[in-house]
């Protein structure tokens, strides 16, 4: 086994001790398994689809309140809320991409299209690239989502993207940029049926996927011109790029920015069960039912068939399995405010990985964030 310099783990007292993160498990995948109740794994349409009546009902009296009232103070507690709600939508399109909102295809694809398409995201495209995500997690070249940049790459870019890419808030506007034309190193687009994200059999969905894109998107220039451009931007525009805001939040902190620096694999030291480990579950404070619980993230990228509603539980089960290997969320306040000093703090230390190791960890590029 090659690996890259290796940080210290530290106990929960501070103290220094042998655990080592990277290495193989004691345990197996289906122990994981067997630990959780039977009655995690029951997918209740009904249930799911009560969620999605919950938030439509919840964004469609957002958006009619700030309408009727229409003033500045009301502008700026609308935006943050209904941008939080557009994120929650997308994560009961994200269980449907999972086939974890209930057991009809039929019924995953047809509400993960309308959920999606009303936020912009082109459903079966992100379905395949974030099953892509899944099944590859933790691995430096086949990951698909905030995937290490070796450093040959790095070295490659300029200074300005270097410094764009690693400072907060610029990374969080990058998942519209990514839809199109994916991370620095990868080719192809989530709209284009014949990139080399998908494979032929999953062309037609993609198709399908891209033109509801488009019709969204035209129905959006068309109340442009119906209701004003300006009032579009705050009733839609703004909440759309605080839900983009959301997500590239999430999504990165669910792989990054922990204390403890987390192992990336090549070649055979990966495995699927040693990738999902490398993830973080996060707690969001009272945010956590508002967005399905999708903190609960180390359980969800082992068995992404789990609903929402069971991860609590699921997770709770595993934890005597999983061990050591299990990183307890810090317990947030009411607003999660502690997880940006994470974000930060990650952005300025972990720039780039080796061009070699099977086993390496992220290094920091010391001039980049020179005060």
């Amino acid at each position: 086994m090659v690996k890259d310099t290796e940080p210290l783990a530290y106990a929960a007292n501070g103290h220094p001790k042998d655990f080592d993160p990277s290495a193989p498990p004691p345990f197996k995948i289906a122990e994981i398994r067997a630990a959780i109740p039977e009655h995690c794994w029951v997918k209740n349409p009904w249930r799911s689809l009560s969620y999605v009546l919950r938030d439509v009902l919840v964004i469609a009296a957002l958006a009619a309140a700030a309408i009727r009232f229409d003033n500045w103070f009301i502008w700026l507690l609308y935006w943050p809320i209904q941008g939080t709600m557009f994120w929650a939508i997308f994560v009961l399109g994200h269980d449907c991409g999972h086939g974890s909102f209930s057991n009809s295809s039929f019924l995953n694809n047809l509400v993960g299209h309308i959920l999606h398409s009303s936020i912009l995201v082109p459903y079966h495209g992100w379905r395949v690239s974030h099953r892509t995500h899944h099944q590859n997690h933790g691995h430096i070249e086949k990951d698909e989502s905030w995937v290490p940049l070796t450093e040959k790459i790095y070295k490659n870019l300029d200074y300005m993207t270097r410094l764009a890419r690693f400072t907060v808030p610029f990374p969080l506007f990058a998942y519209p940029i990514y839809l199109f034309g994916r991370s620095p190193g990868k080719e192809g687009s989530h709209f284009n049926p014949y990139s080399n994200l998908f494979p032929p059999n999953e062309r037609k969905g993609i198709a399908i996927s891209t033109l509801c894109w488009l019709i969204m998107f035209s129905l959006l220039i068309y109340l442009s011109f119906i209701i004003s451009p300006l009032l579009l931007l705050k009733v839609y525009g703004i909440p759309y790029w605080i839900f983009v805001m959301w997500l590239d939040f999430v999504t990165y902190l669910h792989h990054h920015g922990h204390p403890k620096k987390l192992p990336w694999y090549r070649g055979q030291e990966w495995s699927y069960l040693r990738g999902g480990l490398t993830t973080v579950d996060r707690d969001y404070g009272w945010i956590n039912n508002l967005h399905h619980d999708i903190g609960t993230h180390v359980i969800h990228h082992l068995f992404p068939q789990i609903p929402h509603y069971n991860l609590v539980q699921a997770t709770k089960a595993a934890k005597g399995v999983l061990g050591e290997y299990y990183r307890e969320p810090e317990r947030s306040a009411p607003i999660p405010f502690h997880l940006i000093k994470y974000l930060v703090q990650s952005m300025r230390e972990d720039h780039f990985v080796s061009d070699t190791g099977d086993v390496v960890y992220y290094q920091t590029d010391p001039h980049l964030h020179q005060d």
